[in-house]
């Protein structure tokens, strides 16, 4: 009689799922927020006089452009997908000209350190509400402590220079465009998020929801003073804003959000005011205080718990 056939150990297929995993969602997503996080510094390049408003909208024109020129896939599916797919495709155009419409004049009336963080700290909180709403799955408790950590790392390092000296006053109509940033931010990546899981692909779902936002702000592109965009200077900024933090983030954004939920992609994507800060320093020279290196910390701690994954 011939000796039974022993059973190999799966641990290594195991192994290598989970890596795979994490190279398919988390890391995609976190490369994105790592190129998001230069957004402060090419911004503050800028020449002197050219509106914020105006310089989000020309990214957001040519951004949205490159992505859904292409790909070929981004120009065929409001043609392949089924009526109630093509709203969502619109909602989602309508979400993504939201973010700078509202985000920008937040920052004026509230600060950069503010709004980044009732802007970024609520689109998770949104993204799992919503999705929730939505029936597309009840976050986890492990989902709900990582972004908890994460929200409030990210407020402590924004925050801490205003922490560690006297803070001003709050202007409640710039919270709330900041709140409304976040949810823009939260709705466009639930809808990219439920196409891209329903089998379409994901740079075609988000070049049709970038050149559909494209020509909604082209208006205010077009309307508001250009003179800045004919200097070196205020085009190179526009093609970094337009090459870098939008064509190459949301390309990297959607092919992350195949492999991963979106209210955990909207938690990975705090990174992004870590990445800033931390650019600030090098490129600027700018200075954190001590509490602000303390949420840094907390921020990785609470990003590194969500993109490892669980062990059985």
């Amino acid at each position: 009689m011939s000796e039974p056939v022993r059973s190999i150990p799966a641990a290594r297929p195991r192994r290598a799922a989970r890596r795979t995993r994490v190279l398919g969602g988390p890391v995609p997503i976190l490369v994105a927020a790592l190129l998001w996080g230069t957004t402060g510094t090419a911004g503050s390049l800028v020449p002197a006089g050219a509106p914020a408003a105006g310089v989000g909208a020309a990214a957001l024109v040519l951004g949205g452009m490159l992505l859904f020129l292409s790909d070929r896939s981004a120009r065929e599916l409001p043609r392949a997908c089924g009526p109630g797919e093509r709203r969502m495709l619109a909602l989602g155009a309508v979400a993504v000209t939201g973010y700078p419409l509202t985000f920008y004049p937040a920052v004026a009336r509230t600060g950069v350190a503010v709004a980044t963080v009732i802007a970024l700290g609520s689109a998770p909180v949104f993204t799992g509400l919503l999705g929730w709403l939505a029936r597309q799955g009840r976050p986890s408790g492990r989902w709900a402590a990582a972004t908890a950590l994460a929200v409030l790392g990210c407020a402590v390092l924004v925050l801490g220079p205003e922490l560690a000296g006297h803070g001003a006053a709050v202007d409640p109509l710039g919270v709330l465009l900041a709140s409304l940033s976040g949810l823009s931010y939260a709705v466009y990546s639930l809808i990219g998020g439920r196409l891209i899981a329903a089998g379409r692909p994901s740079a075609g779902v988000m070049g049709a929801m970038f050149g559909g936002a494209a020509l909604l702000v082209l208006p205010v592109a077009a309307l508001g003073p250009v003179g800045w965009l004919l200097s070196v200077r205020g085009a190179g900024v526009v093609l970094h804003l337009a090459v870098v933090t939008t064509y190459l983030a949301y390309r990297l954004f959607g092919h992350g959000l195949r492999h991963t939920t979106a209210q955990t992609a909207t938690t990975l994507t705090l990174a992004e005011p870590a990445v800033a800060a931390v650019l600030g320093v090098l490129a600027l020279g700018e200075r954190l205080p001590a509490v602000s290196w303390c949420g840094l910390a907390v921020l990785a701690g609470g990003l590194a718990f969500l993109a490892l994954p669980a062990r059985r």
